[in-house]
């Protein structure tokens, strides 16, 4: 056989999906280094108290983490979207509740932004998402979850058209409690049915603007869920996003990229319990043999570890597809619906592993095993991704 190591260079070899580039690996561990260090020693306490610390988010953006693909002069990372969801990956190893900020912010509010922003919406809005202002995406409401453009909160003009009057209520609004700003969405004219639906970008101490209690939630408790008010909310023309009427391609095409963000956070559920399980088990002795050898537990967490690594190739293979501009939302539904499902079977099998002590607080994996199962819920049910992807397959053999 040729010797391929001298016929092709390196850099003309195409590289693994998994194989990550000088600036995203140096990312990757920069936030691995930071969630083990920092993170790591308050998520406990994060957890029962029910709130993100402040000192946290601080860290989050003086790290560079809160505005990933922000350009370098809005003041922001400038990296990939593959460096963005190794990030979330990273953290979710060790805190779920602060990945799914870090996503939301960067993956949904920040591209979108980026994305359909004016360049005077650009402008007043990207440095402060890349240096102090968190940001939800609010979307859902009482009567619009998965029907999301059922959504009932209105956009009405003034007479002049220089600005708009929100009215409305949003539920399960993530980051709400801690935003700054906030993506409103909202009819404009509801005889239009969706195609009324616009984006609004709202500042969180807006007049007429409420973020209500958070949710008692089974899992992410650190992570604030809030319903939001929108009473008389008046927002400046030039904080519309994009073009008016279109805030329902806007939402589509970026949660089909939140989607991927999720996956990234469910693969580091899923490492963060092998984190856990793996070493109790190569500790641990019974009848005179490590738990790691028993045949049954060896064939157990192979299992669980190829599972992951499946995952790994889907998602980040995804992001290379997303950044090459080819088409990915099957891709995208595959990865979050495989993930989420993996995440939840390595979160159920580590606490079986771990005997009494995984059925304990000693240990996170409690913890993990109630943060994954919203994984098969927000931004997408998993039913949801099955229609997407079954819609996709079948439009592929017509």
């Amino acid at each position: 056989y040729p010797d391929i190591s001298v016929e092709h260079s390196y850099e003309q070899r195409r590289l693994p999906v998994t194989q990550f580039t000088e600036d995203e690996e140096m990312v990757r561990d920069a936030a691995r280094h930071w969630a083990n260090e920092v993170l790591r020693p308050l998520v406990r306490d994060m957890d029962n108290e029910g709130k993100t610390r402040p000192d946290v988010i601080h860290g989050l953006f003086d790290h560079g983490f809160m505005g990933m693909e922000i350009p370098e002069e809005y003041g922001g990372s400038e990296m990939n979207f593959t460096s963005a969801c190794l990030v979330v990956e990273e953290l979710s190893r060790v805190d779920p509740s602060v990945s799914i900020l870090v996503d939301i912010h960067n993956t949904l509010t920040n591209n979108a932004v980026r994305f359909w922003g004016s360049k005077e919406l650009k402008e007043k809005w990207l440095p402060r998402l890349a240096s102090e202002a968190v940001s939800s995406f609010a979307l859902s409401e009482a009567g619009s979850g998965t029907d999301a453009f059922a959504l009932k909160t209105t956009a009405t003009a003034s007479s002049d058209g220089s600005y708009y009057t929100l009215n409305g209520e949003k539920l399960w609004i993530s980051n709400s409690r801690e935003a700054g700003v906030l993506l409103v969405f909202a009819n404009v004219d509801p005889s239009l049915k969706h195609k009324g639906i616009t984006a609004f970008m709202v500042d969180a101490n807006t007049e007429g603007l409420h973020v209500g209690k958070p949710e008692k939630k089974l899992g992410l408790r650190a992570s604030s869920t809030c319903p939001v008010v929108l009473d008389n909310v008046k927002v400046d023309a030039a904080d519309v996003l994009g073009e008016v009427g279109l805030g329902y391609k806007y939402c589509i095409n970026i949660l089909n990229e939140g989607r991927i963000g999720i996956a990234s956070q469910q693969i580091g559920i899923a490492k963060g319990c092998m984190d856990i399980a793996m070493p109790y088990l190569n500790e641990r002795s019974q009848f005179g043999t490590k738990l790691a050898d028993f045949q049954g537990m060896e064939h157990q967490y192979a299992q669980i570890a190829t599972e992951i690594h499946a995952a790994e190739l889907m998602t980040y293979n995804t992001c290379r597809m997303k950044e090459n501009d080819i088409p990915f939302v099957k891709e995208a539904s595959m990865a979050k619906l495989y993930a989420s499902q993996v995440a939840e079977k390595a979160a159920s099998k580590t606490i079986e592993w771990l005997g009494g002590i995984g059925f304990t607080q000693d240990l996170l994996a409690e913890k993990f095993y109630r943060d994954c199962k919203v994984g098969s819920i927000y931004e997408g049910t998993s039913n949801i991704q099955l229609q997407t992807i079954a819609k996709r397959i079948k439009d592929e053999y017509r």
